[in-house]
């Protein structure tokens, strides 16, 4: 029997997770046919309200073994991410969001995947056979899929859908593109993939049930700007000689330094 795992980041989560817990409920049991679920992993991502009493009571209600992460300060989504999945140790993880955008359910579509031992399973809200339930307002679906044009060119990626929050790692893959990876907030969904194909890994993208959440906490002025600027650290932290790379500290990498930085390394390569 494949076994797997569950990976939930939370950040401010205490109006979403009784959400969240309710499906987990729901799932055990009948919703994975073929599969074990062993462990549900949630990473409190340094909540300042009542996330971590909430997972704490709420995880005596889950029949499964539920770990909770918890720090301080709050370091971005990618990081939880990536300290989730290190700590699964099945022979696939899925991660997802605390919102339940996505219905566990659609983990069955994931099932043939696993038998076929496909290494990243990626679910997508933008091919034909997805259902939106719920849209996102049109500028952010213009946005989002401008964004992810620009993704497919800079990082030469042939995925539809970058950021939908329900991925699945086999325990190979896992281990080696999260070592590798090194983006903390809203880029790191582009990092893992553009890892995954640089070592070879085998992907697959299966369309997915999806309704946006009205309370989304990505803020398109703020978000969008930096996240292209993470697509760039990207190329450079993982496509640049290893030994340039380590002559400076890429995750201080800001907006000021950028030049200068660009300078150095030029005149580093050639």
């Amino acid at each position: 029997m494949i076994t797997i795992s569950f990976v939930i980041p939370i950040y401010n989560e205490e109006k979403r997770l009784y959400k969240t817990f309710k499906a987990l409920r729901q799932a055990q049991g009948k919703l994975f046919g073929g599969l074990k679920l062993e462990k549900v992993i949630f990473v409190d991502d340094g909540s300042t309200d009542r996330s971590k009493l909430i997972v704490e009571s709420g995880k005596l209600k889950v029949k499964k073994a539920v770990k909770l992460i918890s720090y301080h300060p709050n370091k971005g989504k990618g990081y939880a991410v990536k300290r989730g999945m290190m700590e699964s140790d099945s022979d696939y993880t899925l991660f997802f969001d605390a919102d339940m955008s996505t219905p566990l359910s659609e983990l069955n579509k994931f099932i043939k995947y696993f038998e076929n031992k496909i290494d990243v399973i990626v679910g997508t809200r933008k091919n034909g056979k997805s259902t939106v339930v719920r849209h996102q307002p049109l500028f952010r679906e213009f946005l989002g899929r401008g964004f992810t044009l620009l993704t497919q060119i800079i990082l030469r990626l042939n995925i539809s859908d970058f950021t939908c929050g329900f991925k699945a790692f086999s325990r190979q893959s896992k281990e080696k593109i999260f070592s590798e990876a090194k983006i903390q907030k809203w880029g790191y969904d582009a990092e893992i993939l553009y890892i995954a194909k640089k070592f070879g890994f085998s992907i697959a993208e299966k369309s997915v049930i999806w309704a946006n959440d009205e309370r989304t906490k990505v803020n398109l002025l703020k978000d969008i700007p930096y996240t292209l600027f993470e697509l760039g650290k990207i190329n450079w932290i993982h496509a640049i000689k290893p030994e340039i790379i380590y002559t400076f500290n890429y995750s201080r990498l800001n907006y000021k330094k950028f030049t200068k930085t660009v300078a150095s390394l030029l005149s580093m390569i050639f």
